[in-house]
C-alpha cells in the first residue's frame, strides 16, 4: 500500500491505505485459506458474553433463598425470573442504540465495550448481597452490553463470502455452548465452602459471598478476551466525502454512510421481520427452559422437582455441552446441506414437543435411571434447540444484503431481548403457580409448565410455514 490509493484493475477495486475496512478487504482477497485465526476471534468474543447470561440459572433459587425475600418456598422461582430477566431488560432497553454506535464508529469499540462490561458488573453481581444489587448488577450487565449484535455483521465482514457461513455458525455454536457450560460453572462453582470445605472456610471471601466464585472466573476469562480484543481489526469503512464519491466498490461494498440500512426499510422487509418472529418466539422458549430447567432440577421432590443440588446441575449441563459440541460439528452441517435450516429447524421444534411432556415422568425416577434417562434428555433438547436457532438466525442473515446487517442486527437484538426477558421471568412465575397446583385434575404440577413450554413451541413450528415465512436469498 505505497500511495494514497491502490486499484486492482481485474476486480476495478479500490483501496484507501487509511481505511480499515479497506485493509480487511484487501486481506481477504490475499488470503483464501480456511480462515481458522478468524474463526476463534469470534468464538471466544461471544463465548465471554454468552458464559454470564445463564450462568446465575443453577444457584439462582439458593441465592434467592439467601436475600430471605421469599415469604414461601414456592416464591422462590418467582423473584428469580425477575433477576433472570434483567439482563435481557437492560439488552433490549439499548441494543438499536449499539448497533448505531458500531455503524457509525466501528465494531471495535462496542465490541471492547462489551466484554469490559462482563468485567465489571458480572464480577459485581457475585458480591450481591441483597435482592436489589442483583438485579442491578444484572440489568447494567445488559444496558451496557451491545456487542451480540454488532458481532453478526462483523463476521460477514470478517469473512470471505465463501467462508461467511462458518462464521455465522461459530456464533451460534459458540452462543449454544455458551450457554451450557455457563450454568455447569455455576451449578460447579457455587457455594464452595459446603461441596469443599477442606479447600474453603466459611469465613473466607468465598464463604461469606457463596456465589462469587463461578462469576468471577467468567469475569477473568472476559479480561483475557478484552486484552485480545485490542488486536482485533475493525472492518468498517471510514472514507473522506471525495473518495466516497470517485470509489468504484463492488457489489458488496460496505460504507458508513448507506441509505438501506434505515429503519424504515428494514421494517418492510417482511422475509428479514418474519424470520425475526420466528427466531423471537424460538428464544423465548429457550430462555424459559434454560431457567426453568435449573429451578425444576434443584426443587425438593415434594414440589416435584428432583432434589438435585447445583453440583449435580452441573454435571448434567456439563455433559450436555460435550453432546452439543459434537452435533454441532459433525451432525448438524450434513443435515443442514440434505435438508435445508428451516426443514431441520421445523423437525426439531416437532420432535422436542412430546420430549418435553416426558420431563415430568422423568422425576418420578431415582438413581442411575434417573440420571441417564435426565442426561440423554437434556442433550437431545439442546441438540434441537440449537438446530432450531441456527436455522433461524440463518434465514435471518440470508434476508438483508451486507450493508444493511449492522442495522438489521439491532432490530433483532431488540426484539430477541424483550422475549427473552419475558422468559425467564414469567417461566419463574409459571413454575411457582405450577407448583401450587399438584393436585389439580387437569395437568397436575409440573406437568403444566411443560405444557405451556409446548405450546410456545409450537406456535414457533407452525410460524416457520409459508404464509408467514417468507425466505429471500441475497
Amino acid at each position: 500500500m505505497g500511495g494514497k490509493e491502490f486499484k486492482k484493475p481485474l476486480l476495478n477495486k479500490v483501496y484507501y491505505e487509511k481505511c480499515p475496512g479497506c485493509n480487511v478487504d484487501q486481506y481477504k482477497e490475499l488470503h483464501t485459506g480456511l480462515p481458522i485465526k478468524e474463526v476463534v476471534y469470534i468464538w471466544i468474543v461471544v463465548l465471554c458474553v454468552a458464559l454470564p447470561i445463564s450462568s446465575l440459572f443453577p444457584f439462582l433459587y439458593f441465592m434467592i433463598k439467601d436475600f430471605n425475600i421469599a415469604e414461601k418456598e414456592e416464591d422462590i422461582s418467582y423473584y428469580a425470573g425477575f433477576v433472570g430477566s434483567a439482563y435481557m431488560i437492560g439488552r433490549a432497553m439499548t441494543s438499536v442504540f449499539w448497533g448505531v454506535v458500531a455503524d457509525r464508529y466501528g465494531r471495535k469499540p462496542v465490541i471492547l465495550l462489551g466484554t469490559s462490561t462482563v468485567v465489571i458488573f458480572n464480577t459485581l453481581f457475585g458480591f450481591s448481597v441483597n435482592y436489589w444489587m442483583a438485579i442491578a448488577t444484572r440489568f447494567l450487565l445488559g444496558f451496557l452490553n451491545g456487542l451480540l449484535g454488532p458481532i453478526k455483521a462483523y463476521a460477514c465482514e470478517l469473512f470471505p463470502e465463501e467462508h461467511q457461513a462458518l462464521g455465522l455458525s461459530a456464533i451460534s455454536t459458540s452462543w449454544g455452548i455458551g450457554l451450557i457450560i455457563g450454568p455447569a460453572l455455576g451449578g460447579y462453582l457455587a457455594q464452595p465452602a459446603e461441596k469443599f470445605p477442606a479447600l474453603v472456610s466459611s469465613d473466607s471471601l468465598f464463604g461469606r459471598f457463596p456465589y462469587l466464585l463461578p462469576c468471577l472466573c467468567i469475569s477473568i476469562f472476559a479480561l483475557f478476551v478484552t486484552i485480545a480484543a485490542f488486536w482485533l481489526p475493525e472492518t468498517l469503512h471510514f472514507h473522506k466525502k471525495d473518495e466516497l464519491e470517485s470509489a468504484s466498490y463492488d457489489t458488496e461494498g460496505k460504507t458508513n454512510e448507506g441509505k438501506d440500512s434505515n429503519l424504515g426499510s428494514l421494517l418492510k422487509n417482511w422475509p428479514l421481520m418474519s424470520s425475526i418472529i420466528v427466531y423471537c418466539v424460538f428464544s423465548l422458549h429457550d430462555m424459559a427452559y434454560s431457567e426453568i430447567f435449573s429451578l425444576w432440577a434443584v426443587s425438593p421432590k415434594s414440589l416435584g422437582g428432583l432434589n438435585y443440588t447445583t453440583e449435580d446441575v452441573g454435571t448434567v449441563l456439563s455433559v450436555t455441552g460435550v453432546g452439543l459440541l459434537v452435533f454441532q460439528f459433525t451432525l448438524y452441517p450434513i443435515m443442514e446441506r440434505i435438508f435445508g435450516p428451516i426443514v431441520v429447524a421445523r423437525i426439531a421444534g416437532v420432535v422436542s414437543i412430546p420430549l418435553l411432556t416426558s420431563y415430568p415422568f422423568i422425576a418420578m425416577l431415582t438413581g442411575f435411571a434417573l440420571s441417564l434417562t435426565l442426561n440423554c434428555a437434556s442433550i437431545i433438547k439442546n441438540v434441537l434447540s440449537v438446530s432450531i436457532i441456527t436455522g433461524t438466525f440463518m434465514l435471518q442473515n440470508k434476508a438483508v444484503d451486507q450493508r444493511q446487517r449492522g442495522a438489521a442486527n439491532g432490530i433483532a437484538m431488540t426484539m430477541q431481548s424483550i422475549c427473552k426477558a419475558i422468559g425467564p421471568a414469567c417461566g419463574g412465575a409459571l413454575l411457582s403457580w405450577s407448583q401450587q397446583r399438584k393436585n389439580a385434575a387437569f395437568l397436575p404440577g409440573d406437568q403444566m409448565i411443560f405444557f405451556i413450554l409446548n405450546i410456545i413451541e409450537a406456535i414457533g413450528v407452525i410460524l416457520t410455514f409459508k404464509p408467514f415465512l417468507i425466505t429471500h436469498h441475497y
